[in-house]
């Protein structure tokens, strides 16, 4: 009955965010920073001397990333690598279909080992993060990230381990553009900012603690994965949802 619940749950969380349109096709939301509209949610694509994707949208997304590449004047054989903000299936499921040609994919070894679990595991644990990752199709190979990496994207793209909607969950912080990209650590609720999904969540104590982290940076954008880019006073809002947590 655990699996069945939790797989009709997925089934509907899919089209729930599919029918939450916001981004057409896909609009520069800052310098070389493009919010793409992937299946299941957009992705970001760095349009530098080379390409970046983070996040890869759900299985068939291929397309979708092609024709926005082409438009803006590039080629998808620039694409040099993926990096992956939580391993669930709407952002790494496109993964596998963008990789065959030696692009490098990045993810925390947290999500990675979670892809691997069995099925055993997954009925012991009762998770439905947990299950959800079992059903996700993890790629072949990829590089981890790490906490406090900085990556060579965006001036210096920071990455902040903020567990808890996945144990491997991360944000990435570029601070010279005070951008921060989000995944699915947060969300946004009737016009409010506000934590990750509970119902997709492995561990929501540890995701609010997680926006502690966050609160403390000095930031202009928050870029999500299901949300348009909030843009009015960021740093205020997550220190008003840290209060919120600690009252």
């Amino acid at each position: 009955m655990f699996l069945l619940s939790a797989t009709r749950a997925i089934v509907a969380f899919g089209p729930k965010r599919l029918a939450n349109g916001r981004i057409i096709a896909g609009v520069e939301i800052s310098p070389a920073v493009h919010a793409v509209k992937m299946l299941g949610a957009d992705a970001f694509l760095l349009t530098e001397e080379r390409l970046t994707l983070i996040d890869a949208g759900m299985v068939g997304s291929r397309r979708r990333i092609e024709r926005y590449v082409t438009r803006v004047g590039r080629s998808i054989d620039e694409l040099d690598r993926i990096v992956c903000t939580h391993g669930h299936p709407d952002h790494i499921g496109g993964v596998a279909e963008l990789t065959r040609d030696g692009v490098e994919v990045m993810m925390h070894p947290a999500d990675l080992d979670g892809l691997r679990l069995g099925i055993r595991d997954v009925m012991a644990s009762r998770s439905r993060g947990h299950l959800i990752q079992y059903l996700t199709r993890p790629p072949t190979r990829a590089t981890p990230l790490h906490d406090g990496q900085i990556l060579p994207l965006l001036g210096g793209l920071e990455v902040i381990h903020t567990p808890g909607h996945t144990p491997g969950s991360v944000c990435l912080y570029a601070a010279r553009d005070r951008l921060l990209f989000t995944g699915d650590v947060l969300q946004v609720i009737r016009g409010n900012l506000t934590f990750a999904s509970a119902l997709f969540s492995h561990d929501m104590a540890e995701a609010r603690a997680s926006v502690e982290r966050l609160a403390a940076l000095d930031i202009e954008t928050i870029a999500f994965s299901h949300y348009p880019p909030w843009r009015h006073d960021p740093g205020g809002a997550l220190r008003d949802l840290v209060a919120r947590a600690a009252g």
